[in-house]
């Protein structure tokens, strides 16, 4: 691994707002082939990746139930939603020159092989991009709660959280001026203080297993090679 990397292997996080780029539906290719541009690189430094993807672009469970729609209807929607993307955001990676495998909670053999912890290891240790769809597989959990699970069950040193700012503030930074950005806060402060970094079962997940997440700005480019070489970007939960 190159001696500028802070850590050797890594879950990103991306929700599936992050690649509709300025559009209020679907993908952006342009969006897509940036991320995956970045995602190649980060990998091209000897840094094991895997990816979990949300599907908000195209359908939104919570949403949905909200509007009256069965919950867990509308979460097995989402989960499919999420297939779309990580199919996506694939193939993007591999007409770049990366290696993947898609990685899904549901059974759908014929675009993912199921996910299965060791077999999931395995890939990331020859190189490959592990590309995680469908969440947990279960109603009821987000994609936030997927990738704090599937980060501990693979081994990761951090939780990159890609996000539409640059870190944790103490208010919402789009709607107040005088927002505050915290550089580190803990698991318990964004609990007590209900910022909105992850839901609440991700963080007391992290939390219980020691494992720091990073929140910062997708939009910056080159944003994610800076975290991982450990500069100051974003903010850090521990």
């Amino acid at each position: 691994m190159a001696p500028t990397a802070a850590f050797r292997r890594v879950l990103l996080k991306l929700s599936g707002e992050a690649l509709m780029g300025d559009h209020s539906y679907g993908i952006d290719p342009a969006v897509a082939t940036r991320i995956a541009g970045e995602v190649g690189g980060i990998r091209a430094m000897g840094v094991e990746i895997a990816i979990v993807i949300g599907g908000g672009n195209i359908f939104r469970g919570v949403a949905a139930s909200a509007k009256g729609m069965d919950r867990a209807t509308a979460d097995y929607m989402g989960m499919l939603a999420t297939m779309i993307n990580a199919l996506a955001l694939q193939d993007t990676i591999e007409r770049l020159g990366g290696q993947t495998r898609l990685c899904s909670a549901l059974h759908t053999p014929e675009v993912a092989e199921p996910y299965i912890r060791r077999r999931a290891l395995r890939h990331m240790e020859k190189g490959r991009i592990v590309i995680l769809a469908g969440g947990t597989g279960n109603p009821f959990f987000t994609t936030d709660t997927t990738a704090a699970l599937r980060a501990m069950e693979l081994g990761c040193q951090a939780l990159l959280k890609a996000t539409k700012v640059d870190g944790v503030y103490d208010k919402d930074p789009k709607k107040n001026k005088d927002a505050v950005r915290f550089n580190d806060i803990s698991y318990m402060q964004v609990l007590d203080k209900k910022l909105k970094v992850m839901d609440a079962t991700a963080i007391a997940l992290c939390s219980d297993n020691g494992l720091p997440i990073i929140v910062f700005n997708l939009l910056v480019p080159g944003e994610i090679k800076r975290v991982v070489m450990g500069e100051k970007v974003g903010t850090v939960v521990h």
